[in-house]
């Protein structure tokens, strides 16, 4: 006899039971919509202030460092 499909949501529950069942638990974060205008309007005014200033010269070196890794092909 054939078994009818399962539904999205018992496939869902299944699918966070085996997850529950390997010792993980769910975590929901709020995170900021950076396509939002005014935090990125924000963020760039932190970042012009930052620059402004020597003492942040070590932490702004770092960051660009880091972000040139995402260029990295390998």
């Amino acid at each position: 006899m054939q078994r009818s499909p399962k539904s999205p949501a018992e496939k869902m529950r299944t699918y966070r039971s085996r997850l529950r069942a390997a010792g993980l638990r769910p975590v929901q974060i709020w995170v900021p919509d950076v396509r939002a205008a005014d935090l990125v309007e924000e963020a760039r005014r932190q970042s012009r202030r930052a620059s402004m200033h020597a003492s942040e010269r070590g932490a702004l070196d770092m960051i660009e460092r880091l972000a040139d890794l995402d260029d990295d092909p390998s």
